[in-house]
């Protein structure tokens, strides 16, 4: 974003005023303010700029070379605002993005992000069921999903984002309890219930209670449905999960875009952020050497980790 892009495009169209008028006093009148307001602001430009505006001291006012780069450059920054005001709203961005996620996911950091930077666009998270995440991005009911892989990725983007490690869910006082994690083997002679269907995960941790049998799921799951007669441990040698964002490779609007590099840790000003590729720097405000103090006309330069669980020897507590 250059310099001028910087100043709010009110300050602008004040200085454009005189600069066309030539004349501070028809130029405040012409504007509806105090010629001392208007000639403060000027000042003011002057100062933050670091240069001239106005020849010192000349009748009639006069434009300096500053002066005459800033008009022009002014001119494209005003004429840009007012086209974009009377740009018609793109119907992506009044409908606003539609995110689902699957149980065991939390975006409410993503969610705090996204209204951070976008106040305007609504962003509508949606619960899923495991079992419907595919269904629901191919039906259109949410532009994006956090998914849980594997899925049938034909038409879709995908980024994997992090994987999970997997828990045994055991009773309190089970001899498991004792340990920080265990492998396969320990678990070899008990009794095992198939937790695929993490849709009906509270069922199977309300079995595991009742001591029909252990249970292993993604730790965000234990998590998600942790119980104080129940407890999780780690383990080390079974297959781990992977979380991914995912939407239709032919919905990739520029909200989805921007949604992406909000999960990805982009910072807002980032070159690969549409709204960022967007902006045009005005054009004929060249550079200046700064007097001493002061600043030049030139443009200014542009302003999930993997989850696991600790992995220690099995040891007695």
């Amino acid at each position: 974003m250059s310099q001028v892009e910087s100043i709010d495009v009110a300050r602008l169209r004040w200085f454009v005023a005189v600069a066309e008028e030539l004349h501070f006093a028809r130029a405040a009148k012409a504007l509806g303010i105090a010629r001392q307001r208007l000639s403060r602001t000027v000042i003011d430009l002057e100062d933050e700029l670091g240069a001239k505006l106005f020849v010192p001291g000349a009748q009639p006012t006069q434009l300096t070379d500053e002066g005459r780069e800033l008009l022009t450059a002014a001119r494209e920054v005003i004429a840009r605002a007012e086209a974009d005001a009377a740009r018609p709203e793109p119907e992506e961005a009044r409908r606003g993005l539609r995110v689902g996620f699957v149980p065991g996911v939390t975006v409410s950091k993503w969610e705090r992000i996204w209204r951070e930077r976008f106040p305007e666009i609504r962003l509508e998270t949606i619960p899923l069921a495991a079992a419907d995440q595919l269904t629901a991005l191919r039906e259109g009911r949410v532009d994006m999903c956090f998914v849980r892989l594997p899925i049938d990725r034909e038409g879709l983007s995908a980024i994997p984002l992090y994987r999970e490690v997997p828990v045994v869910v055991v009773p309190k006082d089970h001899p498991i309890s004792l340990f920080s994690e265990v492998g396969a083997a320990e678990l070899a002679d008990e009794r095992m219930q198939d937790a695929s269907d993490l849709d009906a995960a509270a069922v199977t941790l309300e079995m595991v209670a009742a001591g029909v049998g252990l249970a292993i799921v993604p730790h965000s799951i234990a998590r998600l449905h942790a119980r104080r007669d129940l407890v999780y441990r780690t383990v080390t040698d079974h297959p781990d999960t992977e979380i991914a964002l995912a939407w239709p490779v032919a919905e990739t609007t520029e909200l989805v875009e921007e949604f992406v590099g909000v999960v990805r840790g982009r910072s807002e000003r980032s070159s690969r952020s549409p709204s960022t590729r967007t902006e045009q720097p005005a054009k004929g405000l060249t550079a200046k050497k700064p007097a001493p103090q002061r600043k030049s006309l030139g443009s200014k330069g542009a302003s999930a980790a993997r989850s696991s669980g600790a992995k220690s020897k099995r040891r007695g507590r």
